[in-house]
Formats: structure tokens, sequence, C-alpha cells
């Protein structure tokens, strides 16, 4: 059985290169869906957060000619990723031997460089990788974790990631029943831009205040701006926040003001997070070089995949820097488990679909669900766990 396994991992190929978009064509909620965005700071704009709700989602799968297929995804730019993998990517992978990962990745990644680095190209390559750890993990009888260095912890902490509502009763009873949930920690969202001056602050201030109130001091809360302020209002609104004792203050200016970030840990003793829209770990080094970020947030199926992942969490832990990936789903949830430098993870539960990130809940099955805030992996469920729903409702699939 050993031979017949080594000579599989020898000689295998891969046959197929699949990239399907699903286009959700299911009801949407967003009237109480509000926060800060990029956008909201400039004028003339009726609705700030369009450009930042996506209905749609990418999957690749990897066929081989063992028979094993490999399911990897991204959430980015889906209909402009699946161009590239069709267009720019399939051709590189077809032939070669999915096992060899660190040199896919480089392959596809070198092949791009004129025109790729970051964005939907990257999520293009990182939807392949995560499919490439799929094959391996089938292929190996292991768990993606257990591959990238094993359980590093008993289970995984998570926190309650919603609170999109600025109304304040709505915000009060959510923060309420999840902490009756079993959840430790919580993310609220900015209700008010940067364009809303100073009492808009004292709102996004009073929202926070109303959350500690409801949950007491042993509950973690964190505070998500989405690139929606400026280095000043930041620096003003970090002040105002002291008193709360928040966990972190997430991606407060726009991901390429990395010496503005590095300016406001002068000021605060909040802890700054961000990354979510970074990208390899090029991009990951630059934050370390400038000491710009106390926590990392990349999220797998968006920085370079797993073999990517694996390289900033070495780097980070190093540094002392923390990995808390974006979004919870189960490509992130491989690397918070096999990594010390991933405290906990992100945890956003099945709920109708309001600006994306639920559809993941909608496409596959297997995904990790939390038990009074904790999640488990399980250690004999090889590849990453998860399958594609038969004939899922309100999609459409276009191949």
């Amino acid at each position: 059985m050993r031979v017949n396994s080594a000579l599989i991992a020898l000689n295998m190929k891969i046959t197929a290169v699949r990239a399907k978009l699903y286009q959700w064509t299911g009801p949407v909620t967003t009237g109480d869906t509000i926060f800060a965005t990029p956008v909201s700071r400039l004028p003339f704009q009726k609705d700030s957060q369009a450009a930042y709700r996506f209905f749609s989602w990418l999957v690749v799968e990897i066929e081989t000619d063992e028979g094993y297929t490999g399911i990897g995804n991204a959430g980015l730019c889906p209909d402009i990723s699946k161009a590239i993998v069709d267009s720019k990517l399939r051709s590189l992978l077809l032939g070669e031997n999915p096992l060899n990962t660190e040199y896919l990745y480089e392959k596809m990644y070198r092949s791009t460089v004129a025109f790729g680095r970051k964005g939907a190209v990257l999520a293009a390559i990182s939807a392949i990788d995560i499919a490439l750890w799929d094959v391996k993990g089938l292929v190996m009888k292991q768990p993606v974790f257990m591959l990238l260095g094993g359980r590093t912890k008993e289970h995984i902490d998570t926190y309650y990631s919603r609170l999109y509502t600025r109304n304040l009763d709505n915000l009060q009873r959510e923060a309420a029943h999840y902490k009756a949930e079993g959840f430790t920690g919580m993310k609220l969202r900015c209700g008010y831009p940067l364009t809303d001056g100073k009492a808009g602050m004292k709102k996004n201030v009073e929202m926070v205040r109303l959350v500690r109130e409801t949950v007491g001091d042993d509950v973690d809360i964190m505070l998500e701006a989405y690139m929606g302020f400026d280095f000043t209002y930041a620096r003003q609104l970090l002040k105002a926040l002291e008193p709360y004792g928040l966990r972190w203050v997430e991606e407060l200016l726009l991901p390429d003001e990395i010496h503005n970030f590095a300016r406001l840990k002068q000021y605060t003793e909040i802890p700054l997070s961000g990354g979510e829209h970074e990208y390899t770990r090029f991009g990951f080094y630059d934050l370390i070089q400038a000491d710009a970020l106390d926590i990392f947030q990349f999220d797998t199926n968006r920085v370079g995949g797993f073999t990517e992942a694996q390289k900033i969490c070495t780097l980070a832990y190093q540094h002392g820097v923390e990995i808390i990936p974006h979004g919870g789903q189960m490509h992130n949830l491989h690397v918070v488990m096999s990594s010390f430098a991933s405290p906990m993870a992100e945890y956003f539960p099945k709920t109708g679909i309001e600006v994306g990130n639920e559809m993941f809940w909608y496409i596959f099955d297997g995904e990790a669900i939390a038990t009074n805030g904790k999640l488990q992996l399980d250690d004999n469920l090889p590849g990453m766990g998860l399958t594609l729903k038969k004939n899922p409702e309100h999609f459409t699939i276009i191949e």
C-alpha cells in the first residue's frame, strides 16, 4: 500500500482545471446593513456600500488522472478571477503533478507578475492553491492542517462577527444573544462614515459603549472600520475608544497607507489590525518592516492560498504579530489550527444573504459550526473537509 501511494505521488498528473462561477439569484437583505467604507468618504454617493457587496463566488476544481478532485474557492472579484483561471492559469497546470504545490505557486505567481501581484490575480492563484492542497490531503489521507504543521490547539476559539446594525436596540439584543451563545469575543462595524464628522464619530463610540455595557468586561470587543477613515479621524477615534478596552480596531485606513498605520501605532495602546486587503509574503514583509500592525488578517483565498499563508504565519510569529484571518471558512480554519501565531478565528454564522460572505454556507457542505464560541476540526477527515452541495438552491452556475 505504501508503494502504491508513493507511485501515485510520483506520477500523478493534473488532467482538468475547472472554474465555476456561482451567482446568487435568491433574496438579499441589506436594509439594516450599513457601515463605513472607502467610498463613504467621497461626495455624491447614494450607496457607499454597493462596491463592497458581492453576490457570486468562484469555485475551482482540480482533477487528476488518479481520480482525486480538489476544491478551492475565492470570494474576491469572482467573475474576473474566473476569467484569469480560464485564460492565464489553467494552461500552466495541465500535466503537472498537483503535489508540487511550492513549485506550482511560484510558476503561477511568476507567470503573472507583470499584471498580477495583488487583487484578482492573487485571488485566482489562491483558489487554485487551495484546491491543490485539498488534493494533497486526499492523497495523503490527512487533513490540510496536519500537512501545514499539525494541531497546535485543542480547539479553535472564535469571535462572533456581525453586529452590522446601527439601530442601538437591535445592536444590544444581538450582542446579548451571542454572548449567551457562548462567544467570548464579538466585532461590530463603524456605522457612521467620515463625512458625518464629529457627530458621526460620537455615534460610532456610542455603539462601542453600548456593546461593552451589554457584554461586560470579560468579552473581547473588536471594531471594524473597513478602510473608511483618514489619519486625523482615526487618531481622534482611537483616543475616544480608549476607555472601552478594545481587543483591536480593524482597517482604519486604506491598505496602502502603511506609513500612516505606523504613525497611528505611536498614539494608541489599542492594537491595530489589517491585512485583509494585502497579498503575498512580500506585502506582509513590508508591514513588518514598518511595524505598522499588531494583527494580520489575511484571507487564505486571497493572499496566495495555503502556500503563502504558512510563510506569512512563520514571518509573523517571529516578529510577535498575531494572525487572525479574515472570515471563518475552512481554508482559514486549517491555517489557524496549524499555527501558534493564530490565537482565534473569525466566525460568520449562517444567515440570509446580506453582503456576500454568507454565500459560503449555501455552496459547500462541511463548514465547521461553532458551539459555545468554539470550533473543532476532524483529525480523520482528509483534505479541506468540504464538498459541493448538490443542486444548490438560488444559484446560477457558469462554467
